[in-house]
């Protein structure tokens, strides 16, 4: 069933800077194949439910295996019979607002 999820996975109390910390997150969700899109704020993963949690978790445990405290904040759309929605949300918002 088709997934996509907004996730933000952040290290928890490793200082002020977190940026290495999250691109490390970000590459493991990048070399999933899977569509993605990381803002300022979340990465946006699609695909089959059981393939986007995978990659959550192996994301997630990429800062947590080595001892980091690790804090997942994840919102998910379901929706059955819909693909690339990664896209065509944002594209029929803009249609909307003419750009």
């Amino acid at each position: 069933m088709n997934t996509l999820v907004a996730v933000a996975i952040a290290p928890f109390g490793v200082g002020d800077e977190l940026a290495r910390e999250v691109a490390e997150v970000v590459k493991v969700i990048r070399e999933s194949g899977l569509p993605n899109r990381t803002t300022s704020m979340f990465t946006e993963i699609e695909g089959e439910w059981d393939e986007v949690m995978k990659v959550v978790k192996e994301a997630t445990f990429v800062l947590a295996e080595k001892g980091i405290r690790t804090e997942v904040v994840l919102k998910a759309d379901i929706r059955p019979g819909y693909s690339n929605t990664i896209n065509t949300k944002v594209d029929k918002v803009n249609d909307i607002l003419g750009g």
